[in-house]
């Protein structure tokens, strides 16, 4: 898997303190503070009960610190690193009552996370033996963008683009509103940046035709072509811009697909459907 530097913590504090005070509420952690004597410390684990791949960790730790700065964080599994069940992936020790707090916080983080980076990995061991790579999309949970295609890139994927701003990408309904696909690249070639990247969706190949001849896009999205259509596309472009396959890519269909020779499979159900992977945090 993909083990990378950590993203500064300036820019996750904000969403693990929106995700505290939700859980924390108007008057915090009441069960706690009836039950739980002052002083009571323990050390807890996070344990996985099953396998996957670790993502979320990060913004775990950051949850115990910022409910209290004084609990000792210790991580066996960081961020992009594998695990079998039954794994500890990290350790907490100090006051019961900050630990019993930050708990939920943490582990719906790490949960989520490490679903979509065990995800992403296996849909990206579906491309072993061809140089095809897996992106995802932007179909994210809203304000957890960042750290969802975080776990993309900790599982072995590869992130396209993060916003409406990042790069050109015209999809059918810009090409049906602009009159056609030579008038959409003409604007582009008119009107674009020079730094900034120009993908154009098809679904037909006499549309990707159109497109390499008229010129002006770096990448065609080859939108829910069968494997067939795929190859003769691949055939078509001779490398003259990369191609993206998107459209129903389910796991079982990856191999397939990889081995027509696109340079990318982009696929929205790394983020918009990964299952939550079984964390729990045992005392």
């Amino acid at each position: 898997m993909t083990k990378m530097p950590p993203l500064p913590e300036m820019i996750l504090e904000p969403l693990v303190r929106l995700a505290l005070s939700e859980d924390l509420g108007t008057y915090g952690d009441i069960t706690t503070r009836t039950v739980i004597p002052a002083g009571t410390r323990y050390r807890a684990r996070i344990v996985a009960r099953e396998a996957g791949v670790a993502s979320g960790m990060q913004l775990a730790a950051i949850a115990f610190r910022l409910i209290d700065p004084a609990l000792q964080w210790q991580v066996y599994h960081p961020d992009g690193s594998s695990f079998q069940a039954g794994a500890v992936l990290a350790e907490i020790e100090g006051e019961a009552a900050s630990i019993l707090s930050a708990e939920r916080v943490a582990l719906n983080f790490a949960g989520r996370l490490s679903g979509i980076a065990t995800q992403t990995a296996a849909y990206v061991a579906e491309t072993a033996g061809t140089p095809a790579r897996i992106t995802c999309t932007r179909k994210t949970t809203p304000g957890l963008r960042l750290v969802e295609k975080q776990a993309v890139l900790h599982g072995g994927g590869f992130n396209h683009r993060f916003s409406l701003s990042d790069a050109i990408l015209i999809k059918d309904n810009h090409i049906a509103a602009a009159g056609g696909i030579r008038p959409v690249l003409q604007a582009v070639k008119a009107r674009a940046s020079h730094m900034m990247q120009v993908e154009i969706e098809v679904d037909r190949l006499d549309q990707l035709a159109e497109v390499l001849d008229e010129g002006g896009a770096d990448v065609v999205l080859l939108d829910n072509m069968d494997s067939d259509r795929l190859r003769e596309a691949v055939a078509m472009g001779k490398g003259a811009v990369v191609l993206e396959a998107s459209g129903n890519m389910r796991l079982a269909r990856i191999a397939e697909v990889a081995a027509t020779g696109v340079d990318y499979i982009s696929v929205g159900a790394l983020t918009h459907s990964a299952r939550t992977l079984d964390l729990g945090l045992d005392f």
